[in-house]
This record gives C-alpha cells, sequence and structure tokens, in this order.
C-alpha cells in the first residue's frame, strides 16, 4: 500500500469547507475481523483513509496532535497503574513553574507532547525522552524493516525488550517508526492509543495483529478528533473579526495550536484582567470552552 505525502507534514490552518473532510467508512470499523488477513487489510484502509483526512488544509494539524498526545498520555498512566485523566494532566503541565517537578503522570504528558510539537527525528525524540540514550534512540528506530505497522511493531519490542518497564518510550518510539513509513513529517499518535495494556506483553505476529487492531480504533478516533477540531477551529476563526483587543490575532493563534491554554499565557494581550476577559469573550460566542469548571486557575480551549 502505498502513502502519499500528506498533511500531517505541517500546520496548515488554512479557511475551508470542514464538512468536505471524509468521515471514516462505517465499514471500517463495523467489519468482523475473523482472520489475521481481514485485520490487516482493515487496518491499512483506515490508514489510507486517516491519510485523506491529512490532505485537508481546513485540520488544526498542531492542535490534532496536542489533543492526541493528551489521550495518550492518558492511556500511557493507565498502563503504569495511574489514574490521572485529562484534567489532571493538564494542570501539572500548564502551571509549572521553572524548577517546578510536574510528578510522573505529567512527566508522561510532557514527553507526549514534546515528542509531537516538532518534525520527527532523533534529536526531537531524545527532547521528549531526555533519560534515554540518543543513540539507543537511533538503533531502535532501525529495528523494524518492511510495511509500516510490522516495522512500528518491531520497534516497539526492541525497545519492551530493553526496557520492559518503560511502556511510554516503547510507544512514542513506535508511534515515530509508524510516522517515519508513512512519510509524516511528525509523530502522531496511534499506537499508543490503540493498544491495551495486555497487547504490550506480546512478541511476534501476535503482537503484529494487536497493532493492526490498535490502528483500526486509533484511526477512527483520531478521524473523528479531526472533524471535530476543524469544525471548533472554523468557528473560532468565524468569530476572530469580532474581537477588538489588541493582540486579539497572537491570542487566537494561540488557541489554534495549544490543547488548553490559561489566560497568563496570552502575553498579546495588555494583562492578565484582559486576558481573562478575552477567554470569557471567547466562551460567550461559543469558540472555545472553559476546561476546569473552576472560578481561578482556568484553562480554555477549542
Amino acid at each position: 500500500m502505498t502513502y502519499a505525502h500528506s498533511a500531517f507534514d505541517g500546520d496548515g490552518d488554512g479557511d475551508g469547507d470542514f464538512d468536505t473532510i471524509p468521515r471514516m467508512p462505517s465499514w471500517v470499523s463495523s467489519a468482523r475481523t475473523e482472520t489475521p488477513e481481514d485485520v490487516a487489510f482493515l487496518s491499512g484502509a483506515a490508514l489510507s483513509h486517516l491519510h485523506l483526512v491529512a490532505r485537508h488544509d481546513e485540520v488544526p494539524h498542531a492542535l490534532l496532535r496536542e489533543r492526541l498526545a493528551l489521550r495518550a498520555a492518558e492511556t500511557c498512566n493507565a498502563h503504569s497503574g495511574r489514574v490521572e485523566r485529562a484534567q489532571e494532566l493538564r494542570d501539572a503541565v500548564q502551571f509549572l513553574q521553572p524548577g517546578d517537578n510536574p510528578g510522573p503522570a505529567g512527566e508522561i504528558y510532557l514527553s507526549w507532547r514534546r515528542g509531537v510539537e516538532r518534525p520527527v527525528s532523533v534529536k526531537v525524540l531524545h527532547r521528549a525522552l531526555p533519560e534515554v540514550d540518543a543513540e539507543h534512540i537511533a538503533v531502535w528506530l532501525d529495528a523494524g524493516q518492511g510495511a509500516p505497522l510490522p516495522r512500528a511493531a518491531a520497534v516497539l519490542q526492541a525497545v519492551l525488550v530493553d526496557r520492559p518497564r518503560d511502556t511510554t518510550a516503547a510507544l512514542i518510539l513506535a508511534d515515530a517508526a509508524l510516522a517515519q513509513a508513512l512519510k509524516w513529517q511528525h509523530v502522531l499518535p496511534l499506537l499508543s492509543m490503540g493498544l491495551k495494556r495486555g497487547d504490550l506483553r506480546k512478541t511476534g505476529e501476535d503482537l503484529h495483529l494487536a497493532c493492526h487492531r490498535a490502528i483500526m480504533t486509533a484511526a477512527v478516533e483520531a478521524t473523528r478528533a479531526a472533524i471535530d477540531l476543524s469544525r471548533r477551529a472554523a468557528r473560532l476563526r468565524e468569530v476572530a473579526p469580532k474581537l477588538r483587543a489588541k493582540g486579539a490575532e497572537e491570542a487566537t493563534a494561540l488557541f489554534l495550536k495549544c490543547d488548553a491554554v490559561a489566560p497568563t499565557s496570552l502575553i498579546s494581550l495588555r494583562s492578565d484582567r484582559a486576558a481573562r476577559r478575552f477567554c470569557d469573550r471567547l466562551v460567550e460566542l461559543g469558540a472555545v470552552r472553559e476546561l476546569t469548571g473552576r472560578d481561578t486557575f482556568r484553562l480554555y480551549g477549542v
């Protein structure tokens, strides 16, 4: 199966008709998978469809990667026996001060955010996983050969053999190997969202099959997220001309790239008070949501 150069290569946030983004065909997610060949065929179909979605400039790609990175971090924390969900992970990272420790769950989330924000390379992956030697990362990425899914599965297995307790590093590098095989410039969390904890103990063909099943699940979720975020981003662009505050354009752009935004991060606005009013105005206009339900230390996102 051939995969063309895709819009996952960039951070296209252009205008357009988001209703043209194709939805995942129902037969991909509902078809019966009785043989390994069926599973491999359907996972390939799911990836091919996700490739079509990636060609649309309407998709806010950086935002999509951050949103899926949060989802992947939740899954990785669950694999490690932790219970932190999206709100706790956002809090652990968004309000960090220099020298603060985000805790184990926050570190996992930071790893994912760093892993998806820049074009994939050994340097970027080492920045995401600073405790892992860069030379080891390069060796592991070369462990897989051939088609995208078997290549990613081989990388996953190779990392877990050397670091059996480091499931986060294994999944980040497996998704990186998948991105490289598909010629995507950025990592998109997929295997990390779809693989179950028990799948990480599998090897060989059993692991390959688990990876195919994981892609079937994750590609559907990623497509739904892309369509949803495209609609929300379109609404934000629609109301942007109504925002007359000085620095509003720069502040609006931040919402199109970041999963969650604290008013204090909107430095283009005049003051913290102006930033809070700006965020509340966006909520009133139906362009963003308040994500915490709190009266203080609020976070906002598309």
